[in-house]
């Protein structure tokens, strides 16, 4: 059995793999973490039992922002409420 020596591949630098182009073009309005860095303007609409919020806009989660009612407008970005916009 032969024990490389420490020295064998110093210098040498780890090529990462080649990412794979994306298939489509994102077309959400509302919000993409690859498109945009924007967030937008949702006003929830109800609570799901899972504990995100139903907004105008789609699910979100609220984590970042603590409870939520019903007619309060978010800030969301990415699906994740950023702030809370004063009425």
């Amino acid at each position: 059995m032969t024990i490389p020596r420490r020295d064998e591949g110093a210098g040498r630098r780890a090529q990462a793999p080649a990412v794979p182009a994306p298939e489509r073009e994102c077309d959400d309005e509302f919000h993409c973490i690859t498109c945009s860095d924007e967030a937008v303007e949702m006003r929830v609409v109800e609570l799901a039992a899972d504990g995100l919020a139903i907004c105008d806009g789609g699910e979100v989660m609220t984590d970042l922002v603590g409870p939520v009612d019903p007619g309060d407008r978010l800030l969301v970005h990415a699906g994740v409420a950023l702030q809370r916009v004063d009425p």
